[in-house]
Order: structure tokens, then sequence, then C-alpha cells
């Protein structure tokens, strides 16, 4: 009886100890989530594996009321030394993408017309390679769905690229009808403004874009390219905040609609509603039921 009692009591304070091994890994999680800019996410998540681990807890008559209030505590010191170097702009929505066992994405990530293949590498040693706002990482490569060089009625395939130029990185679009004559520049909005000169003069009135272009950034690739290692060393660049869409979180299957779909200078559809608009421009291709009637309200 005496060493039956005696295993009790072991086995007691082991699951005592492996409650207070779960909440500190809770905590832990939570910390990195939040230098990743994801607050709102991990704090779903982490309310939801708090309350599994009381009620399975609970159901052994074991309850963690010291390691609960020693990690409270320990949330109110964390508190006061937040760093405060998060850009003040309004938290970005990213979207939901497929991961590996590991937590790292899937590539390709399709996202719209626009798809990455490679986040690239920070350069952390040259200012040149990173403003306050984007990243731009050597080794980056996406594609995106744009009006053709020989003809602006039907679609193209753009390669995106950000490569090691020396002092500065060096940008590259090359259409898939013409890989070995890229569109260069120095910078991303100097490539897209290229690009839209080369489809059509009557494009040079629409704003460069070239960081949304190349999708870097795009909200879902940014927070990606900001959890790179790195970022903490960059001299001039501001961490975003970022949330997971609540929206996705509870409804898989429907997307939100993207910029591309409504600015000329990013989607192949917005860009033959500007045309049609500004100069009568006639499509060759058919406008399916979803382009006519936003043309019907554009007109109305």
């Amino acid at each position: 009886m005496k060493e039956n009692a005696a295993l009790c009591d072991q086995v007691a304070q082991t699951q005592e100890n492996l409650v207070v091994v779960k909440e500190e890994r809770l905590f832990l999680l939570r910390k990195l989530l939040q230098q990743q800019g994801e607050v709102d996410a991990s704090s779903v998540l982490l309310r939801s594996q708090i309350n599994n681990n009381s009620s399975s807890v609970s159901s052994d008559g074991i309850t963690p009321k010291k390691s609960l209030k020693k990690r409270n505590s320990t949330d109110v010191s964390d508190g006061k030394s937040k760093p405060k170097r998060y850009s003040k702009a309004t938290r970005k929505v990213v979207q939901l993408i497929p991961l590996d066992v590991h937590g790292r994405p899937i590539f390709p990530i399709s996202l719209g017309d626009l798809t990455v293949y490679s986040l690239g590498e920070v350069v952390s040693d040259r200012l040149t390679y990173h403003s306050e706002d984007v990243i731009y990482p050597v080794g980056y490569c996406s594609t995106r769905v744009f009006a053709s060089l020989r003809d602006a009625r039907i679609k193209s395939l753009y390669t995106c690229k950000i490569l090691d130029g020396g002092p500065k990185p060096r940008f590259e679009i090359a259409s898939d009808n013409d890989l070995d004559q890229p569109l260069v520049g120095s910078s991303p909005d100097e490539c897209h403004s290229r690009l839209l000169t080369a489809i059509s003069s009557a494009l040079c009135s629409l704003p460069s874009k070239g960081a949304d272009f190349f999708g870097i950034s795009h909200p879902t690739i940014q927070n990606l390219i900001q959890s790179s290692p790195g970022t903490r060393k960059l001299a001039m660049y501001k961490p975003q905040r970022f949330e997971v869409s609540k929206n996705q979180m509870a409804e898989m299957g429907v997307t939100p609609i993207v910029e591309e779909e409504t600015d000329p200078s990013l989607g192949f559809a917005a860009l033959h509603r500007h045309f049609a608009l500004a100069s009568s421009y006639r499509i060759k291709e058919e406008p399916n039921e979803q382009d006519f009637l936003a043309l019907q309200e554009l007109l109305a």
C-alpha cells in the first residue's frame, strides 16, 4: 500500500511537471509569433490549445493554477519590455498558404495572377537592398500574367527576378516570348515603368508599382520575407504588422479581392477595362460575364 501511494504521488507530480512544460512551450510560441507580427492568429491558437490542455488535465483531477499564474505574471513583464520598432501602419492581412510538416511554405505559392517560386536571401550588409517598407532579397523569383509586349490583347507570362548587382540590386522582368531580352532596372518601379511603356505609350500615365508587380509588397509574401534570417540586422527596414484573415480562417474557400483585379498596371482584365474606357479599345478575346458586368457598372 505504501509503495502504491508513493507511485501515485510520483505520477501526480509528473503530470504537474508536464502541465508546466506545456504552458512554457505555448508561451514561447506566442513570443515567436509576436516577433513575426501574427499576434491575432497566435492568440486564437494559444487560447484553443490552453483550453484543450486544461480540459485534459482537469479530467485527471489536476488543476494547473500555479502554472497559469506564473505564465500570466511573465506576460505582464514581457509587455513592459516589448520592442517598439514596428511600423505604425495598419496591420496587413495575409492569406493562408499550404505548409509542410515543418511549417515551411510549399513552393510555388499561387496568389491570383502572381506565383512566387523563391523568396531568395536577405542581404543585411548593404543598405540599398532594402528600404523602410520593402526588402529586396537576392534570388527572389516570381511570375505574373499580364499583357503581351507583342500584342496587348493577349496574355503573356512575365518572370520577375532580383539579382545581386554589387552596390545595388538588379531587377529584371522578362516575357516568356523574350526571355533573353529582359527589362532591367535599378529599382522595381523602373522595371515596371519600362514594361508599361513597352506595351503601349498610352500606359505612361499609370503610376509605377514595381514592388506590387514583383510581389515583394504582397502582404503574404512580405510576411514570409520578413520572417527570413537576417531581417533583424537591416538598418532602415521597419517591420510590418500582419494578421491572418478572419474570413479565411472561417471559410477556407473564400479568396479576398486583390488589387490586381482593379489596377490596370497589375491585372490583365483590369488593363483591358482601362483600354475600353479610355480609347474604345476592342479586346481580341470575348470578355467573360464578370468582366461584362464590371464594365456595365463603370459605364452606368
